[in-house]
């Protein structure tokens, strides 16, 4: 089963950034940034399922897997969530912005590795994530796609949220984060690219 849902999040990530990073070239340079944050999660998520196909296959990959797993969780969805908040309320963040926002998400995951508040932070980010995506996707009613799409990718957002901690024990769901993770990439997607942004007449005019 292992083998599998590797598999399957390794191909669903690898395919969603490859979607991302051609739908970008149709977007204006406002929603560029936030285009690349969402390619950079789910190449996150895509590496992470690399590493684990490659553990179940007697290779030494497993602490590189573990980092991916943790970095997909503490940056790439939020930078897959933040992107969707940006174009479903047609926010222009500059790309300084984003590398702020980036190198803030990689500091607060060092810092709350190195303080031990990895399991709580981590809670606490993905379900704000899970949050976020559904708030973009609501905030398009009463166009339904979106909506469906985001209620569906967030309820998969929501499956994968960490509980391991605090006497809590461990999500019933947590063996299988790597498949709901590749179920939810084709939704956040599809969910990406139905949103308006910033350059939804450019992109209908050259259409």
């Amino acid at each position: 089963m292992e083998l599998l849902q590797a598999l399957l999040l390794s191909t669903s990530a690898a395919t969603s950034a490859v979607c991302i990073g051609r739908a970008r070239r149709h977007y204006g340079d406002a929603d560029q940034p936030a285009l690349f944050c969402a390619l950079l999660g789910f190449a996150l998520a895509a590496g992470s399922g690399v590493c684990l196909l490659a553990s179940q296959l007697d290779f030494d990959a497993g602490e590189a897997q573990r980092w991916l797993e943790r970095a997909t969780l503490l940056l790439g969805l939020p930078l897959i969530a933040l992107a969707a908040l940006t174009l479903g309320r047609s926010w222009a963040w500059s790309r300084p912005t984003w590398g702020r926002v980036l190198l803030g998400l990689c500091a607060f995951f060092e810092l709350a590795r190195q303080l031990g508040w990895s399991a709580p932070y981590a809670l606490g980010l993905v379900l704000g994530s899970a949050l976020l995506v559904t708030y973009a996707g609501f905030l398009q009613w009463p166009q339904r796609r979106p909506t469906m799409l985001a209620a569906l990718a967030g309820a998969l957002l929501l499956a994968c949220t960490p509980l391991e901690f605090g006497g809590a024990g461990s999500s019933p769901l947590s063996d299988y984060r790597p498949l709901l993770l590749a179920l939810a990439s084709p939704l956040l997607v599809w969910l990406l690219l139905d949103l308006p942004g910033n350059a939804r007449i450019d992109r209908d005019a050259s259409a």
